[in-house]
């Protein structure tokens, strides 16, 4: 893992309750969780971005042999 930061945020009671019940889980993981969402998402935004735009040529019979 990662070096560590301790931050403060000022949250609105209700979000943070809304999610703590959807992750079932205290409020440093939850937040844990929301900040790791929110970069995914950010990461499939840029790869739906890129979509067409990569050409790849591969020979599926060729990879289904290699991974006998």
């Amino acid at each position: 893992m990662n070096e560590i930061k301790k931050i403060t945020a000022h949250v609105p009671a209700d979000v943070l309750r809304r999610a703590r019940l959807a992750t079932g889980k205290g409020i440093t993981e939850t937040v844990r969780q929301g900040l790791d969402l929110l970069a995914s998402a950010k990461a499939a935004q840029e790869l739906r971005r890129l979509r067409g735009k990569v050409r790849l040529d591969l020979d599926l019979a060729e990879l289904r042999r290699d991974r006998r």
